[in-house]
C-alpha cells in the first residue's frame, strides 16, 4: 500500500524552458557561459554548488555578474533564472488536490533559494500554496546534498518516517529515479509534456492502489 507520494518539482509539476532561460542569460545579462552550468536535469559547476548549498545567493550572483554586462545587477540575475520556470498546468493543481485526499504529499527537489521564491509564487498564483499541499519540502540547498546521491533519499525517507516501500517517488530524470530505486522507493519516471495525471494513475494501479 502506498501512503505517501514524493514529487520532483521542476519538469514534473512546474514546467521548464531551458532554452528560454539560456537566452535570458545571454541576451539580457550578456553572460555567455550559461551552457557550462545549466543543464536539463542536473546543473553543473557553481550553479550546482548553489543548489547544494555550497555557495550563497550573493556568491552565485557575483560569479555571474563578473562576466555579465557592466550595467547588469543582482535583480537581473534573479529574473534570468526565473525564466526557466514557465508555470504549472491547471490540471496538475487539481491532481495534487485529489491526491492529497488519499496520500501524504512531499517534494524532493534539486533547487536553490532564488528559484524557490518564484516556485512558491507559481503555486500561490495557482491557488495552492506549497505549505498547504505538501507535508514537507526536501530541498537540496537546505539539505546540503543533491539527487542522485543516495544520501538525500535516505534522509527524506527517515524524515517522513514511513518504510520506503510505502512511498512513490516521481521524477523526470532517469538517474534520479534509478537512485531512488536503490533507496527502496517505488518510482515513476515522468516524461515532461505528457499527461501527468494519467501516468500517476496508471502507476498507482500497477502498485495495487
Amino acid at each position: 500500500m502506498i501512503n505517501a507520494i514524493v514529487f520532483d518539482l521542476g519538469g514534473v509539476l512546474i514546467d521548464l524552458d531551458i532554452e528560454r532561460c539560456k537566452r535570458a542569460f545571454r541576451e539580457d545579462l550578456g553572460y555567455s557561459d550559461i551552457d557550462e552550468i545549466l543543464d536539463a536535469c542536473h546543473q553543473k559547476g557553481f550553479y550546482s554548488d548553489l543548489e547544494e548549498g555550497v555557495i550563497t545567493e550573493d556568491e552565485f550572483r557575483s560569479r555571474i555578474l563578473a562576466q555579465a554586462r557592466p550595467d547588469a545587477g543582482p535583480e537581473d540575475v534573479d529574473r534570468a533564472m526565473w525564466t526557466l520556470l514557465t508555470g504549472m498546468a491547471p490540471y496538475k493543481v487539481e491532481l495534487l488536490k485529489m491526491l492529497a485526499g488519499r496520500y501524504d504529499l512531499y517534494l524532493l527537489s534539486n533547487n536553490n533559494s532564488i528559484s524557490m521564491r518564484r516556485c512558491r509564487e507559481i503555486f500561490s498564483e495557482s491557488g495552492l500554496p506549497m505549505e498547504e499541499i505538501f507535508k514537507d519540502l526536501f530541498l537540496s540547498y537546505r539539505m546540503k546534498m543533491l539527487k542522485p546521491s543516495l544520501r538525500i533519499y535516505e534522509a527524506a525517507v527517515a524524515s517522513i518516517g514511513l518504510p520506503a516501500g510505502k512511498m512513490l517517488f516521481i521524477d523526470d530524470s532517469e538517474s534520479n529515479v534509478n537512485a531512488a530505486v536503490k533507496a527502496g522507493l517505488n518510482t515513476m519516471l515522468y516524461k515532461p509534456g505528457t499527461d501527468l495525471k494519467a501516468a500517476v494513475e496508471a502507476r498507482l494501479k500497477e502498485l495495487g492502489e
